[in-house]
């Protein structure tokens, strides 16, 4: 019977399981088509390359030797310089380089090497004008050619990189050696990144190897550079928000090979480590050989790149990265919050903040929690989504609070306005980084609860919930004592400026009855010596406890009830005068048992139970066509969330003067000695 009323527990559940990304067949290549680089004839050069080679009386010579070919090509360019040459000479080697790949690796890697620097030369080399005024050798950014010129200045680059990293792992900081059809050069390895360091790289992946499954939306943007997906490696003590990165986690770069001129860095001047490159560099390098920088960066900084005095823009991939990193077999989201819902004792040592993207003290943060039976894994459609736009990337970084779900929603609370107070000691003890004074938290399901936990002032009203005898009358030891002062007195904490609910109960769910109690007290594991303290409080207190005080509610399933005690005082709390807040109801067709068993909603939480009308400094409320599973997924969702964030934005830069930044900053509130009653 167990089983079965599991399954009726289980739909109020908030978890997805999916597999996230896939390894493609063969890499993605934007080039396939347009060179038949499938075609059971073989690869085979554009038209363009065709009538050029015909023009010259050259075609014939596709069939010959190719670099005897490209070296014609190359004397021809120094004789009438045009970007119709470079263009074909850098189709030529890279068809000439994806035949060798299998066969022949040093002659793939030399005609990788060579289609490259013909593209980069195409791209940014200038080109002698005529007396004629003839357009041709004009970078025209129009033509079809154009964006050739950068997939194949992309793909060589990928190529030559596989190659490369078939003889090992590339690092920023080392230096490795690559032939073109006419010299044997040089590149060094450098990340650009404000967050990242060239010791949090483990490994480098490419994107093109992997397909996105488990995100809705892909978001790619085109340029130049090859997108990489990094694997970062912990070193402990490194910084001081070491502790919040989960294991593994993987970062977007982009790889950009700049030609260097000898002696000379990307900004045209003399390279400050010339010294040390030159040593590094083998003997039979050719000194007078152009020199490459292999810049790794990180394109949640910057969009562009300054090349040859112009910008240019970086492809990019930000969701792929994103995928692999879920893929792993620890984060499954399913096994991962049935650890948090049913076995919540043991899911305490995962609880806490998680960061995705390297602390910044001047960005602003964005704190996700997750709702009944699920884990951070449920915001990655809408982080996905908020992540792709420069401006949320420019002011924001997100974290994501983990917390076991099984046990009363006023105790996660408690631990998260704790793990908050360390998070802050730890990253910004001197508190010097105001923008973590302007934070936004937004919860779905039970998280908007204990998210709306964080900002409201208690009084004696929650206490009252278990007592009516003051607090300070309690009989227990210190550490009782302190646990129930911090469940119960609290003030909202100052550095909070908005918080989002979504698809919360906030006046409870039916779907916490009778049935579903029982069955979470028999599939919920409550520590024993949480019971055995539970037992010892009330036989030192007898008739002190109210006959329905929260402190018998034991699993969140009951204190979802919507009798359940701490509801109406939070719903009567008063706010932190700075907080605003801003709701979101979902409401969906959904079968007719779940209509009947819920009413009007989204087929776990009513429309009156999710709304905040009449709430003290509710500024925004909205009701999206979505049922409980997905009311935090659907668009309209998310672009509330990033309506409200650009808004900060708006208010913080053209009203310094508002109230979020004239509030003062107040201290932590310890919690009340033993014995006291707590002064708030």
């Amino acid at each position: 019977m167990a089983v079965a009323v599991a399954a009726s527990l289980l739909v109020v559940g908030c978890a997805t399981s999916s597999e996230w990304v896939k390894v493609r067949d063969k890499p993605r290549n934007p080039l396939e088509g347009t060179l038949d680089l499938v075609s059971s004839a073989g690869p085979k050069p554009t038209p363009r390359t065709l009538q050029l080679l015909r023009r010259y009386d050259l075609e014939g010579e596709l069939k010959g030797d190719r670099a005897a070919l490209i070296a014609r090509l190359e004397d021809l360019q120094r004789r009438e310089p045009g970007r119709e040459h470079e263009y074909a000479i850098a189709e030529i080697a890279y068809i000439t380089a994806t035949q060798a790949e299998n066969l022949h690796r040093q002659r793939a890697q030399q005609f990788h090497g060579t289609a490259m620097l013909h593209a980069y030369r195409y791209l940014f080399e200038p080109m002698p004008g005529r007396s004629d005024g003839w357009s041709s050798f004009a970078l025209n950014a129009y033509d079809p050619q154009f964006r050739g010129a950068c997939d194949l200045y992309n793909q060589s680059l990928e190529g030559l990189l596989r190659l490369v990293k078939r003889e090992g792992e590339i690092r920023p900081g080392m230096v490795r050696t690559l032939s073109t059809a006419n010299n044997t050069c040089s590149f060094r390895v450098a990340i650009h990144s404000t967050g990242w360091h060239e010791d949090d790289i483990d490994r480098l992946e490419f994107v093109s190897d992997y397909k996105i499954q488990g995100l809705q939306n892909h978001y790619h943007t085109y340029g130049l550079g090859v997108p990489l997906i990094a694997v970062r490696k912990p070193h402990p003590g490194h910084d001081a928000a070491e502790q919040y990165y989960p294991p593994n986690v993987c970062f977007p770069l982009t790889a950009f090979l700049r030609v260097e001129k000898p002696g000379e860095s990307a900004a045209g001047t003399v390279s400050a480590d010339e010294a040390t490159y030159a040593r590094r560099t083998p003997a039979a390098i050719d000194p007078a050989a152009p020199r490459f920088v292999l810049e790794l960066y990180d394109p949640l900084d910057r969009k562009t790149i300054e090349v040859a005095n112009k910008a240019v823009p970086l492809e990019a991939d930000l969701s792929t990265p994103l995928a692999y990193f879920l893929n792993q077999p620890q984060f499954q989201d399913r096994d991962l919050s049935t650890v948090g819902l049913l076995h919540p004792n043991e899911a305490k040592k995962l609880q806490g903040l998680y960061m995705l993207e390297p602390y910044d003290p001047r960005k602003m943060p964005v704190v996700m929690v997750h709702g009944l039976w699920s884990s951070p894994i449920t915001w990655m459609e809408m982080y996905n989504d908020l992540r792709s736009e420069p401006q949320v990337r420019e002011h924001y970084q997100f974290w994501f609070y983990l917390y076991p779900t099984g046990q009363p929603f006023w105790n996660s609370a408690t631990q998260m306005r704790e793990d908050l107070a360390k998070m802050r000691r730890t990253v910004d003890p001197s508190r010097q980084a105001p923008a973590l004074d302007q934070m936004v938290l937004v919860g779905h399901s039970m998280g908007g609860l204990i998210a709306k936990l964080q900002t409201v002032e208690s009084a004696d009203a929650f206490w009252q919930t278990v007592s009516d005898q003051p607090f300070a009358q309690l009989k227990a030891n210190p550490e009782t004592v302190r646990a129930l002062a911090t469940t119960y007195y609290f003030r909202p904490n100052p550095s909070i400026r908005r918080v989002v609910t979504l698809g919360t109960p906030h006046r409870g769910s039916p779907f916490a009855n009778n049935i579903t109690r029982w069955a979470g007290s028999q599939l919920i594991d409550v520590p024993n010596r949480m019971l055995r303290a539970q037992n010892m409080l009330l036989a030192e207190n007898r008739k002190f406890f109210r006959s329905d005080a929260p402190t018998k509610i034991n699993t969140s399933i009951e204190s979802l009830a919507p009798d359940s005690p701490l509801l109406p005082p939070l719903l009567a709390a008063s706010p932190g005068p700075w907080v605003s807040y801003h709701n979101v109801v979902g409401q969906a067709s959904v079968p007719r048992w779940q209509k009947w068993f819920v009413g009007e909603g989204d087929g776990v939480v009513s429309v009156s139970s999710a709304r905040l009308d009449n709430t003290p400094q509710l500024e925004s409320q909205i009701v999206v066509p979505a049922d409980h599973m997905n009311v935090h997924r659907h668009p309209q969702s998310v672009l509330e969330v990033r309506r409200l964030l650009f808004e900060q934005v708006a208010e913080l830069e053209n009203f310094p003067g508002s109230p979020a930044n004239q509030v003062a900053r107040r201290a932590e509130v310890a919690p009340p000695s033993v014995g006291q009653t707590p002064n708030y």
